[in-house]
């Protein structure tokens, strides 16, 4: 999708920061394609029980989790 000249109300970046943007872009997609098939298997499937779920707290505490790794994140 790139385009011969930069549109002419857009600033460039450099190379470094397009690639950034692109990589973000691309884990973006993942986690919605991941969300996509979840909704798709509920449509096809119906909802999971409740004792086949993670409780809350799980959920929250692994999220917690990962943000604390240590990982640089992008804001």
């Amino acid at each position: 999708m790139s385009q011969s000249a930069a549109a002419p109300d857009r600033q460039p970046i450099d190379e470094a920061a397009a690639e950034s943007v692109r990589k973000y872009a691309a884990d973006q997609r993942a986690k919605v394609d991941v969300l996509a098939s979840v909704l798709e298997d509920i449509a096809e499937h119906g909802y999971p029980s409740p004792e086949a779920g993670v409780p809350w707290e799980v959920a929250r505490d692994a999220h917690l989790a990962r943000l604390a790794d240590g990982q640089p994140r992008v804001a």
